[in-house]
């Protein structure tokens, strides 16, 4: 009789010695596992240049130091050049859906700089961004009028005018200091055909000290107001999608050399 009622409490507390145990080791290789996920410098810039990219990093100055030879493999081995096809395969993907009105007034705004032109040599320059920005540097790079196409945006670029859309070029760069230079630099890169390239003026007070929020933003509803429809707005900066009236649909390509605020 004895035996017989003990028989089922050794049953049980066996079997809540190997749920414990069970559990216990679970927990272990539980804790284990994240104590292996690497943490060299590789992962914790892809880390960095996720947030970047998601605009949870914003108002950065410099790309951090121990980054330079990722972003720099990021750039120039492929892995850029297929992030930014990857993207223009899902333009092209919207832009099939979209039915043009009959106005001619169905359009795309786009940004130039390493939108449309890459500044990527310069950038070599400068540690692919570990060094400061350097307005002097730049302006005399820009003013040499090199900067190649990216090959992917020009191709969608030719689909879109192709297409009927009004392209509309929206830039930084101020007129009087690089407004021929930058219509030339982008025709030998295969952008024309565009509708206009709007760009920055300092003859008037007008734009001086305008974030690149606010600027594009007051273009992009003027454009609207003229009748313009924004199907779309593709740049590498968050700042270039930010704001008023940012269209129909907004595209981010991927740039982690610097931050426009």
């Amino acid at each position: 009789m004895f035996k017989a009622v003990m028989q089922p409490i050794r049953e049980v507390l066996l079997f809540l010695f190997l749920a414990i145990f069970s559990k216990a080791t679970g927990m272990k290789s539980c804790y284990n596992s994240r104590a292996t996920v690497p943490s060299d410098g590789s992962s914790y810039c892809l880390s960095w240049r996720l947030a970047v990219e998601a605009n949870n990093v914003r108002a950065w100055r410099t790309v951090p130091t121990q980054c330079l030879r990722y972003v720099e493999s990021y750039m120039i081995d492929g892995q850029y050049d297929r992030d930014v096809e990857l993207i223009v395969e899902q333009i092209l993907s919207y832009v099939n859906q979209i039915a043009l009105s009959d106005n001619g007034m169905d359009a795309w705004i786009l940004d130039v700089d390493d939108t449309c032109i890459s500044n990527v040599f310069y950038y070599k320059g400068k540690r692919y961004g570990c060094d400061p920005y350097d307005p002097s540097g730049f302006r005399a790079w820009a003013l040499k009028g090199g900067c190649p196409g990216i090959p992917a945006v020009v191709g969608m670029f030719s689909t879109l005018v192709n297409g009927g859309f009004k392209v509309i070029l929206v830039t930084g760069r101020d007129e009087e200091t690089f407004g021929q230079i930058t219509r030339d630099n982008l025709h030998n890169q295969g952008f024309y055909g565009y509708d206009r390239l709007i760009m920055r003026t300092f003859r008037t007070a007008t734009d001086k000290g305008k974030s690149a929020v606010v600027y594009k933003s007051e273009i992009r509803k003027q454009l609207m107001e003229e009748g313009y429809t924004l199907w779309g707005n593709v740049g590498d900066q968050w700042s270039d999608l930010q704001g008023e009236c940012p269209g129909n649909r907004t595209f981010k390509l991927p740039n982690p050399m610097y931050f426009v605020p």
